[in-house]
């Protein structure tokens, strides 16, 4: 019985406990932020952790294993910090500027310390590395400075690789950034991605290198996007969580780049896929499918609404309505909504009401803008980690569906003029 009461203490305390921590120092202005702790699954953000404040520290504890790149976010101040983690603790201090945005972040742990000398090893690389190079041609060979110069372009060019010999995602991630970078991409040719894709490791999905190195892919591919991605899908499988990952994020790079054929060609072979269908596919055929043409717009539940005293969207009753998705620092929305406005006393004469869901980080913010607008607005005051983009599939503001009496999608239109050409107001 002892043994057995033991087993069950050492149990219970495997799951009690949590697997890391992250720990900040922050100033007194964050003191009543929300925080929030994400990790990634190719270019989705994964929740795994919300902050808990007390006397200017932030904990956030993570209950499962977790190697890969982090973000925490802080709401009030809409920004965010990036991290990796190597599923160990992380502690860092952050400051602020006199307008309250973060100026500086110091990492105390040894993973971060290491990965913010290697972000800033690439700045100089990029700014002052081709600067001393054209200064050194003006010294001769023999010239002490010529040899300072000289001594110090190597140690731009190379860094000490055996750092990372203790870090292996970091290593990862040093290895395989060219792969994301547009300008060290145009030396690669579209058979070095294949490669890099089918072969990685399991660091792929958390390294955030996924999706920017397949729109280096696809350009890569320009003469053929199709027949590119055709041959990449069949290279990674697309029946296993790698290559539905991929198929993921292409139909999202198609989505946000209004590349509509080829989205809905491999919306189609996802749809049709047979096998099990891992987490991060299925999402992006939920958000799809929400809003197809003829599906009925997905209901939420208003949050911090203006100008209405209904709850939610369905409780909003007209022939017709206007969803917009929209920001108070999104510069289209500014030229755009003042046109929506002209005609909204012609829109209410036909029973046909505007409601905006806002994607704004800060409440005061959103509710300074939108009390402009006499339409019915809401927002959850989470920027772009409200759940907007995963119900609604929205990449960008402003975005437009029009629905009827039933809340079906009848129109998507890109654009406001395209909203009042299709209702016929312009």
């Amino acid at each position: 019985m002892k043994k057995l009461i033991l087993i069950s203490s050492i149990l219970f305390s495997a799951y009690a406990f949590p697997q890391f921590s992250i720990t900040a120092d922050i100033p007194s202005y964050l003191a009543d932020s929300e925080i929030y702790l994400y990790g990634f699954n190719g270019s989705k953000e994964i929740l795994y952790s919300k902050g808990k404040i007390a006397n200017n520290k932030a904990v956030l504890k993570v209950d499962k294993k977790y190697v890969g790149m982090m973000r925490v976010f802080f709401q009030k101040t809409n920004s965010s910090v990036n991290m990796v983690s190597e599923n160990k603790n992380v502690d860092f201090r952050l400051e602020l500027d006199g307008k309250n945005k973060i100026s500086n972040i110091i990492f105390g742990d040894q993973t971060n310390l290491l990965f913010s000398n290697e972000v800033e090893q690439q700045k100089k690389q990029e700014l002052i590395l081709p600067a001393l190079v054209q200064i050194k041609d003006y010294y001769k060979p023999s010239e002490s400075f010529y040899k300072s110069l000289e001594a110090e372009i190597n140690s731009l060019s190379k860094g000490d690789l055996t750092l990372y010999d203790a870090h292996p995602f970091l290593d990862y991630y040093h290895q395989n950034q060219k792969y994301s970078v547009q300008e060290k991409a145009v030396e690669l040719k579209p058979q070095d991605y294949i490669d890099f894709y089918s072969k990685s490791g399991e660091y792929l999905e958390t390294s955030t290198l996924l999706k920017p190195s397949l729109i280096n892919y696809l350009n890569a591919s320009k003469s053929n996007v199709e027949g590119a991605v055709d041959k990449l899908l069949e290279a990674v499988n697309v029946e296993t969580p790698r290559g539905q990952t991929i198929l993921s994020e292409l139909i999202e790079i198609f989505n946000t780049y209004n590349m509509d054929k080829l989205k809905d060609k491999y919306l189609a072979e996802a749809n049709n896929l047979k096998c099990t269908i891992n987490d991060r596919l299925s999402a992006t055929l939920k958000s799809n499918n929400n809003t197809t043409i003829g599906a009925k717009m997905p209901n939420t539940v208003f949050l911090n609404p203006i100008h209405t005293k209904a709850k939610s969207l369905y409780d909003i009753k007209a022939d017709k309505k206007i969803v917009v998705f929209w920001s108070s620092t999104c510069s289209h929305c500014e030229s755009e909504l003042p046109k929506l406005l002209e005609k909204y006393d012609k829109l209410k004469a036909q029973n046909i009401q505007v409601v905006g869901f806002s994607l704004d980080a800060n409440l005061d913010e959103y509710r300074n803008k939108a009390i402009l607008y006499p339409w019915v607005s809401d927002s959850e005051g989470r920027g772009w980690y409200s759940s907007y983009g995963d119900i609604y599939n929205i990449s960008a503001t402003p975005t437009y569906f029009i629905l009827d009496s039933n809340n079906k999608i009848i129109s998507k239109p890109n654009h406001v003029a395209d909203v009042l050409d299709y209702l016929k107001l312009n």
